[in-house]
């Protein structure tokens, strides 16, 4: 069964989505949540690990994570995993890290359709001349995310 629970955090709204096993989904507003809602141990504990990343307490994430997505979108979202916190990488590198170095668009696609953004952290991919470049919950929030690696490594 499917669950999601939306959040209130110091970047907004965090609709949590999992299968009672595994995260499959977080979203910035909970317009087009899927299922019961209801906070199940493995929301809760995703929240928490959220919050902990958002206080700059925790820099990597132990969930158990289940993105939906082609073969190729699953090899871009574990390159994403591999980008170290507070560190970023342009689509170019993303598609040099996956075998395709002339991939750097469908990258950009692949990290758009990312499901479950903060923990595969996608915020961590810019343009090839430093600039930011989309993000599903604006680029507000993904300069806020980046801000808050380099603050918590003083950087």
């Amino acid at each position: 069964m499917k669950h999601y629970f939306p959040y209130q955090t110091a970047i907004g709204i965090l609709c949590i989505h999992d299968d009672e096993d595994s995260i499959t989904r977080i979203s910035f507003s909970e317009s087009r949540a899927e299922g019961v809602k209801e906070e199940t141990p493995v929301i809760a504990n995703a929240h928490r690990q959220i919050e902990e990343y958002l206080r700059g307490e925790r820099q990597e994430f132990d969930l158990k994570l289940s993105p939906k997505g082609t073969s190729f979108q699953q090899k871009v979202w574990n390159a994403l995993l591999d980008i170290p916190y507070g560190e970023t990488r342009s689509y170019g590198q993303i598609a040099m890290a996956v075998g395709n170095p002339k991939a750097a668009r469908a990258i950009g696609m692949a990290n758009n359709r990312n499901p479950i953004p903060i923990i595969i952290p996608c915020h961590r991919v810019i343009g090839a001349d430093g600039k930011l470049i989309g993000y599903a919950g604006g680029l507000d929030i993904k300069t806020k995310l980046l801000k808050l690696e380099k603050t918590s490594l003083g950087k």
